[in-house]
């Protein structure tokens, strides 16, 4: 595949040596400074009627940030990646970070190199200016065998050794699963953070999700408190329908105890992405859940 322009562009950059530690100084205050955002999936139904219409009521809010969760056909929304930048930027916003499941598909394993639509998803998520891309999933099939599951995780830092080409990291993104369901005797995610390296792969802990899973929020931090660069900043109420035990809630109404788990992830990560989700409602419309849980981030001091 051919090289992208944005990369093109960033390596020519560094061959000029002021420019260099330019970009070196701006990429280190982007890096060490905490964003806020959104993700999409929480007003899904908004983006898919009118996305242009719905990112402008974000803004209206107060968000500045976002975190997609429909990468379609090299589309996002509807757009193709340099459409929806411009979109992103005329409505005062960035996405920072996004939702796109790898999984067989993208690894070809005779090649042993990705196909070209993990390629070009790696491509376009630098084109929109991601700074993770973030696999939101594991495929069932891998969480039975521990070999077959530590060898799908070193493509996992493959996938972080390619987006550092283009100055992003790998993601991973939890459910429930992974804490209730073990191999040799090890969770899922202990597995998963045990294999992967840091230096290439973030973890986006839902902090909301793992609830479902039997696993409490702040005790996963305590055990991994230096592997969150990423939040899914959520809450956690009784379902009132559905076969899960909790369902997600405005943030402080549950049982997450939110404020203290992503104060604990801030002592000791710098440049922490919290985003907000919120995926069930409690009769209310998801925008004005959106527009609640940013106030109430704020009231936190974010």
């Amino acid at each position: 595949m051919n090289i992208s322009r944005r990369t093109f562009v960033k390596n020519s950059a560094l061959t000029v040596a002021g420019t260099a530690l330019f970009s070196r100084q701006i990429l280190s205050s982007r890096k060490n400074k905490h964003i806020l955002g959104i993700q999409l999936y929480s007003v899904r139904d908004d983006m898919k009627k009118d996305p242009a219409g719905t990112l402008k009521q974000l803004t209206a809010m107060g968000y500045k940030n976002v975190e997609h969760a429909n990468y379609v056909d090299r589309k996002f929304y509807g757009y193709n990646a340099t459409d929806f930048k411009k979109l992103l930027k005329d409505t005062g916003l960035e996405m920072r970070s996004g939702h796109t499941v790898m999984g067989r598909q993208h690894w070809d394993e005779s090649k042993n190199d990705f196909t070209d639509v993990w390629k070009y998803t790696v491509e376009d998520a630098a084109t929109v200016g991601q700074d993770y891309v973030i696999s939101p999933w594991l495929d069932e099939s891998y969480r039975k065998d521990y070999d077959g599951l530590k060898r799908f995780l070193e493509v996992f830092n493959k996938s972080g050794e390619l987006c550092k080409k283009s100055g992003m990291r790998f993601g991973y993104h939890n459910h429930d699963f992974e804490f209730s369901q073990k191999i040799n005797d090890q969770s899922i995610y202990d597995i998963i953070l045990k294999n992967t390296d840091p230096k290439l792969v973030i973890q986006q802990l839902d902090i909301g999700n793992l609830y479902n899973g039997g696993a409490k929020a702040i005790d996963i931090v305590q055990q991994y408190p230096n592997r969150f660069l990423s939040l899914h900043v959520k809450d956690e109420v009784p379902a009132s329908s559905g076969n899960e035990k909790y369902e997600s809630a405005i943030l402080g109404a549950g049982i997450v105890n939110v404020k203290d788990v992503i104060a604990l992830v801030g002592k000791h990560n710098k440049g922490v992405h919290y985003i907000i989700e919120q995926e069930s409602y409690q009769g209310k419309r998801p925008l004005d859940c959106a527009k609640e849980d940013l106030a109430i981030m704020k009231s936190w001091g974010y």
